[in-house]
């Protein structure tokens, strides 16, 4: 009974936090389903942590979770219902450590940088990001050696571009409300066009090379990860159409509507192998 409330508080963490995400997560096999929600429930509570428990002390917070993090995987057992569901997914797909080292080093730095230069950017998206696609991937090649280092470089860069379009979408709250600058050399409060064009290159570069990879997927990953990959490039499409001046004041976002025409699309895609 544990382990089932565990379960369902990832699940219900996923469901509140994400609507594309978890609408992702509903098109993945359903025994893999599950272990992916406790990544994303782990994930989350850890990134919550940074970016909105204001008013408490955030060093303390997040250091308390990371030793709680190690020591529920060490011992197999943690109080903390998402802990319990991540050790066990850890435990289960073989997950390795290192990844969730460098995902804690990325929210340490959440705390300490307020602005980055090119190399403690990479190092910040490695671990916010590129870990967590590699978390993910561990769960879908279910102990296949081979399709987990054939299929990283993929992974790792479809995480990386969700994020930079999550740093774009967020440029005016990540700066005016937390303090943040994430694009090397940038100003979020002076983004041109020029800056943007580059960063929204890189990006799709990225892009590219991901669906290289999900073309690759085991089936029962396939389509909910296209699905998400749909959902973040319409987004992504749609930041591109604006000028940079729309970015700096709002968030800019995809409508529920839009969200379940592209969810079709997907779908029908995937089914004629027109990936």
């Amino acid at each position: 009974m544990y382990n089932k409330i565990s379960e369902s508080a990832s699940r219900i963490i996923t469901r509140e936090y994400s609507t594309s995400f978890s609408l992702g997560i509903l098109f993945l096999g359903k025994g893999i389903r599950q272990p992916v929600y406790s990544i994303y429930g782990f994930v989350r509570l850890a990134d919550e942590i940074v970016d909105s428990f204001h008013g408490y002390d955030k060093h303390k917070l997040l250091n308390g979770f990371k030793k709680d993090t190690f020591q529920a995987i060490e011992e197999g057992i943690s109080i903390n219902p998402v802990l319990q569901a991540f050790q066990q997914a850890v435990h289960r797909y073989d997950i390795d450590l290192q990844l969730v080292h460098t995902f804690f080093r990325s929210m340490e730095m959440d705390l300490e940088t307020r602005s980055h230069d090119e190399n403690s950017y990479r190092e910040y998206v490695l671990g916010s990001a590129e870990v967590v696609g590699l978390m993910c991937l561990s769960v879908f090649v279910n102990g296949d050696r081979k399709a987990y280092e054939m299929l990283k470089p993929s992974a790792m860069k479809l995480g990386s571009a969700f994020q930079k379009v999550n740093f774009l979408r967020d440029l005016k709250a990540d700066h005016s409300d937390l303090g943040r600058t994430y694009f090397p050399g940038v100003d979020p409060s002076h983004l041109n066009e020029i800056q943007k064009r580059k960063i929204e290159e890189e990006i799709e570069v990225e892009f590219q090379e991901a669906k290289e990879g999900i073309r690759l997927l085991p089936g029962c990953a396939r389509r909910g990860v296209y699905l998400a990959y749909v959902y973040y490039y319409s987004l992504f499409k749609r930041i591109c159409s604006l000028p940079a001046v729309r970015i700096k004041q709002e968030r800019i976002r995809i409508s529920n509507r839009r969200k379940f025409a592209l969810m079709l699309q997907s779908l029908v895609k995937n089914q004629f192998n027109q990936l």
